[in-house]
């Protein structure tokens, strides 16, 4: 019996010489499992983008609860489980069809800060069809600019400069 290989879609990797922005950024991490995570470079837009979010979900927040948030370099978990989040394990940020709050925290970024750049980090192991749904999500919310990071690539220290 032969075998058949089964080739699996996979993020192309590309080489670019735009360098990513180090301020204003919100950085959207796409794990392989398909699990999203996001940063921003701001406390200041931290804090705002989580008051607007508890706004318009209903979550309050204690002043410590802010706090913690406004230091955390990362989040991913649903709104409703975001003030015990530090003592949780992270499911990720829900980006599907029935609950998509990524598309709000875009919003309530980009609202929070409209120098903001979106950078979306995945690696070779994250299947296309999760990166492709998040660029999906920011494309309903007219996002339509963003750099794709597949594979980070170090120069030697005499390129650098």
């Amino acid at each position: 019996m032969a075998k058949v290989k089964v080739k699996r879609k996979s993020t192309p990797s590309s080489v670019s010489e735009i360098k990513i922005p180090e301020i204003n950024v919100l950085q959207v991490l796409v794990e392989p499992s398909g699990k999203i995570f996001i940063s921003l470079d701001k406390q200041e837009d931290r804090v705002n983008v989580l008051n607007a979010m508890s706004s318009m979900y209903g979550v309050p927040f204690t002043p410590e609860q802010i706090n913690k948030f406004r230091l955390a370099n990362s989040f991913g978990v649903p709104i409703k489980q975001m003030p015990g989040f530090l003592d949780l394990k992270s499911d990720g940020i829900p980006c599907d069809s029935a609950n998509n709050e990524f598309k709000e925290w875009v919003r309530a970024a980009r609202k929070a800060n409209r120098d903001l750049k979106i950078a979306i980090k995945a690696d070779q192991a994250t299947p296309y069809d999760k990166i492709k749904n998040v660029m999906s999500s920011l494309q309903d919310i007219k996002e339509n600019r963003y750099n794709l990071l597949t594979s980070l690539k170090t120069l030697p220290a005499e390129e650098e400069q």
